[in-house]
């Protein structure tokens, strides 16, 4: 049995001026999934994550959400000026007066000890988990996240993934998130959608790195950086997507 569907964008275009932005574009996100949108810069993937907040109206196409759906959403950029004096405590205050709610989202994000810290003085990786936290205070049935780990190091990437993961399972949220990062992120999620101002392919993590339309966009490098996550079967692609004899590699050696 499918579970609960909470956002289907059917045939979403959006044009600036004369400029499209993005053409004909169709997915859903479910209760309890994960989907993750991928694509260079300027592939429309942050205008289209605004379309689904309802920040943005599309120029055509329809966009269909469950009734009262519950929105959390996480920026891929959060400035906060230096002087602010503010702990993280205060600055969650500002979306939920409960300290209650507060100190369960900080324990579930596992940053409670820094609940008295001033937020101009954490790390970035840090502050990523207070903006999760801030974005849990809503109980979200679906979660918005993007570029989640920016500014984090290699470690609290990996980290901020299964985290991200633990909290669909525990909320049983469906998350639409944006990212870069794909030899991680491609580990974490359910379905990916390959973006470039049209969906260029989408299906699952190993169906998608195969794909000749991925392949294209994204080239050697991003099917090597995916290669150690994805590719657990015994056998090996090309760059054309095509399965390798590897008989007939190590015969011709």
């Amino acid at each position: 049995m499918l579970d609960a569907l909470l956002v289907q964008l059917n045939d979403i275009s959006f044009h600036v001026q004369n400029r499209s932005i993005l053409d004909s574009v169709s997915l859903s996100v479910r209760a309890g999934e994960i989907v993750t949108l991928i694509g260079p810069n300027g592939a429309g993937k942050t205008t289209l994550v605004k379309i689904v907040l309802g920040l943005l109206s599309p120029s055509s196409g329809s966009l269909v959400r469950n009734s009262k759906l519950r929105l959390g959403y996480m920026p891929q950029k959060f400035h906060l000026d230096p002087n602010l004096p503010l702990s993280v405590t205060r600055f969650l205050k500002l979306t939920q007066k409960a300290d209650a709610a507060i100190e369960a989202s900080l324990r579930e994000v596992g940053i409670l000890h820094l609940a008295k810290s001033a937020i101009t003085s954490i790390s970035g990786g840090e502050l990523q988990r207070v903006l999760l936290a801030r974005a849990l205070l809503r109980k979200p049935q679906l979660l918005v996240l993007d570029e989640p780990v920016q500014g984090v190091d290699v470690a609290g990437q990996s980290e901020l993934y299964q985290l991200i993961s633990h909290v669909k399972d525990h909320y049983h949220c469906g998350v639409l998130m944006v990212s870069h990062d794909l030899h991680l992120v491609m580990s974490a999620t359910d379905t990916v959608v390959c973006l470039n101002q049209h969906v260029c392919c989408q299906g699952h993590p190993d169906t998608v790195s195969s794909d000749p339309a991925y392949l294209s966009l994204f080239g050697k490098k991003g099917v090597d950086s995916m290669a150690t996550y994805t590719h657990h079967h015994d056998h090996q692609h090309d760059l054309s997507g095509h399965v390798v004899d590897q008989q007939k590699e190590r015969a011709g050696r």
